[in-house]
Parts: C-alpha cells; sequence; structure tokens
C-alpha cells in the first residue's frame, strides 16, 4: 500500500513537475530553484517538496546555499534530493524483483557471468532491430532517456584532467535500471548491463560504452569511439 500512496502522490501535476526536476538535476536542489523551475511560487514549492518528502520521493536536508560559512554565511536552506528507495505498483501483486536475485545468485554460483553477457548483448541488439549503430552521443542520450537511463552529458570543463577543456564529452548515467539486483551483485549485472548497452548502441559504431562506476549512478559511461574523435 505505502508504493501506491506514493505513487499517488504524484498525481498532482505541480507536484510531479517539481519531482521530475529534482530527480534530474542529480545533486541537492533549494526551494527557490525548484519553485521557479516548476513556475509556481516558494510557499506552495515548499508544502508539495514536503509532500514529496512524507511520501518518500524524496529526501531533504539542510545547508547553506551561498558555500560560505560563519558569520554573513546566512541561514541554512531546506534542500531536496531524489530518495535512494524504489516504488513500484503490480496489480495483482507480483514479485519479479525476487526471481531476479534467485537467478543472478544461481548465475554467479554456476559462473555463467560470460553466457549471461553473451545473452545480454543479443537481447540488445534484437531492441535495436534493423536499425544501424547508434549515431552519435545526442542520439544515445535521446535512446537511453527512453529506458529510464536518466543519462546527461558531462561538460569536458568538470572532469578532472589536464585539458579537459579538449576533452570529448562523456554521457554519464544517473539510474541503474537494475539498481536493486546490481546492489547485490554487482560484478554480474553490471557486465550484463554493459553487454546490453553493447548490442543495443551497436559494435564498432561511433559510440563506446565502457565501466567507470561511481556512486550513486549506473557503472557504464558512454563516449565517442576512439576513431570518431576528432
Amino acid at each position: 500500500m505505502k508504493d501506491i500512496e506514493a505513487i499517488a502522490v504524484l498525481q498532482d501535476p505541480v507536484r510531479r513537475r517539481l519531482y521530475e526536476y529534482v530527480s534530474g538535476q542529480g545533486r541537492e536542489v533549494g526551494r527557490n530553484e525548484a519553485a521557479e523551475a516548476a513556475g509556481v511560487a516558494r510557499t506552495l514549492a515548499a508544502h508539495h517538496l514536503d509532500k514529496l518528502t512524507e511520501a518518500g520521493l524524496l529526501e531533504s536536508g539542510s545547508r547553506r546555499l551561498t558555500g560560505r560559512s560563519g558569520p554573513g554565511a546566512g541561514r541554512p536552506a531546506k534542500v531536496y534530493t531524489r530518495a535512494r528507495a524504489e516504488h513500484s505498483v503490480s496489480l495483482p501483486a507480483r514479485d519479479y524483483r525476487t526471481a531476479a536475485e534467485l537467478l543472478a545468485e544461481a548465475a554467479e554460483q554456476a559462473g555463467l557471468d560470460a553466457g549471461l553477457c553473451a545473452a545480454a548483448r543479443r537481447r540488445g541488439e534484437s531492441l535495436r532491430g534493423s536499425a544501424a549503430p547508434c549515431g552519435d552521443l545526442d542520439e544515445a542520450v535521446e535512446m537511453l532517456a527512453a529506458r529510464g537511463y536518466e543519462p546527461h552529458v558531462e561538460a569536458a570543463e568538470e572532469k578532472d584532467m589536464v585539458g579537459a577543456e579538449q576533452a570529448p564529452r562523456v554521457v554519464r548515467m544517473r539510474n541503474c535500471p537494475f539498481h536493486a539486483v546490481a546492489e547485490r551483485f554487482p560484478p554480474l549485472v553490471c557486465g550484463m548491463n554493459l553487454a546490453l548497452l553493447e548490442g543495443l548502441l551497436g559494435a564498432d559504431g561511433p559510440v563506446h560504452a565502457r565501466m567507470d562506476a561511481r556512486p550513486g549512478e549506473c557503472c557504464v559511461v558512454l563516449e565517442p569511439s576512439k576513431n570518431n574523435i576528432d
């Protein structure tokens, strides 16, 4: 019932816009910023953000948005991020997560990593169908957004490396569709995910998928293939 109640909270269009905005930022968002993004007054945004927090869809905290500390730095402001908990509804009740975890456990114990990756790559290829390999990162972003990965382009200047301004763009993903199972069986499921995306993007195409795990994000990143970097 709790999952149904949480999802029901999103029926309000303002609340849904606020949730989608906060979820899409990948960082803490203050009330003023969220209100401006949703096109509503700050007091209304605060009300809905707190309702989303009560429902377990967002998490809240407080910090000084100025980035300063000490006298004159201003009062801490309330900030929000997407909650890590998952919510799903199936009517009648289904328990696919337990089935997935049992299958993953059996595959791991039997050493079926290679077979699982091969199956995942074939599934990715079948999802792509007769289409040509993914043409560029922008096309990859659109494709992965439709599959729930929440991709975002990491600007070159955000990368901690010498000559970052010349570095190619990298696409990271804020959501892993297999997060619950990946937490329990990371090598197995992350390898499966990489193989699935390799099949979906197409082999030897302009876009290359590789492992580069970060806390709170998908373990796979996309970048231009080496032979497609100017």
